[in-house]
């Protein structure tokens, strides 16, 4: 990705937020963060991987997803007067998989932490030792 495309990436980003949050009224769409945008090298598509609070891998924010894709249009009109761009990518909104297998990572990682210390302290040991 070009240093040009990413800072595009960049201020689609932080204007979307903005956009989402303060635009969006649907009682659908959850708590929704934006966690990258990658802007294809020919500017003709920008994929955007947002999280939902609350949804994981078994259980996708598909009502969310709808709403977002079905203001696709409507954000990137917005995003047309708020960029300048002589051409502005169309939006493809998905879930964000890596932030959510991250989430679960950490999850599994704190309850076997804790299951150690659970054991560790049962034998009377030391368990920060």
């Amino acid at each position: 990705m070009s240093q040009r495309t990413q800072r595009i990436a960049d201020q689609i980003q932080r204007d979307l937020s903005d956009m989402i949050r303060l635009g969006l009224k649907d009682p659908r769409l959850g708590m929704v963060t934006i966690s990258s945008v990658k802007v294809s090298s020919d500017m003709g598509y920008a994929d955007v991987y947002v999280t939902v609070l609350g949804a994981t891998l078994e259980e996708k924010p598909d009502a969310s997803l709808a709403v977002l894709n079905g203001a696709a249009g409507f954000l990137r009109s917005e995003l047309g007067r708020a960029l300048k761009l002589r051409m502005i990518p169309r939006l493809r909104f998905h879930f964000d998989e890596v932030t959510a297998r991250g989430n679960r990572m950490a999850a599994l990682i704190n309850t076997a932490v804790s299951e150690d210390r659970e054991r560790a302290s049962a034998r009377g040991d030391d368990a920060d030792a």
